[in-house]
């Protein structure tokens, strides 16, 4: 796991704890001052962007949670999992693709990471070399078939 994804989920929730019990309360009691609070905009969206941030912190802080909860010692050393690096080749476009799993905070397709939630991630996960895959995209079914592959154990 990249200490960076749990820094950064650390750092967002640090900052969006901030906002909920310091900035928007502050606001809140402005926008209460202005009077009439069923015409009062400043207090709804305040109030609003309340419970934004407090869903988007409680999400955070599951998700964190269960980052903490993989255990690196159950990641197979001969099947496709979180980390491994794979070579697919790819039926229908008759050309090699390199993937790597990662979790959805480090995902970028372009650069051939891709998470382990994502259709082509899950379809690989588990599978070894040799298995072929069908994997619905929004481009439609594809087939690929695993060349190789480096767990995180590999280096």
């Amino acid at each position: 796991m990249s200490t960076s994804i749990v820094k950064k989920l650390e750092e967002e929730i640090q900052t969006l704890e901030h906002e909920l019990k310091h900035e928007l309360p502050a606001e809140l009691k402005r926008a209460r001052a202005l009077g009439d609070l069923s015409e009062n905009a400043e207090y709804h969206m305040a109030k609003q962007r309340q419970d934004i941030v407090a869903a988007r912190l409680n999400h955070l802080k599951r998700r964190l949670a269960s980052l903490s909860m993989i255990n690196v010692n159950k990641i197979p050393k001969d099947r496709i999992a979180f980390g491994s690096r794979v070579v697919v080749y790819d039926v229908d476009r008759d050309s090699d693709i390199e993937y790597k799993l990662v979790t959805t905070e480090e995902a970028d397709f372009a650069k051939g990471l891709i998470s382990t939630t994502s259709p082509i991630g899950r379809a690989l996960m588990g599978k070894k070399i040799g298995d072929t895959v069908r994997v619905g995209t929004p481009n439609g079914i594809r087939e690929f078939e695993i060349k190789s592959l480096k767990t995180i154990y590999d280096g």
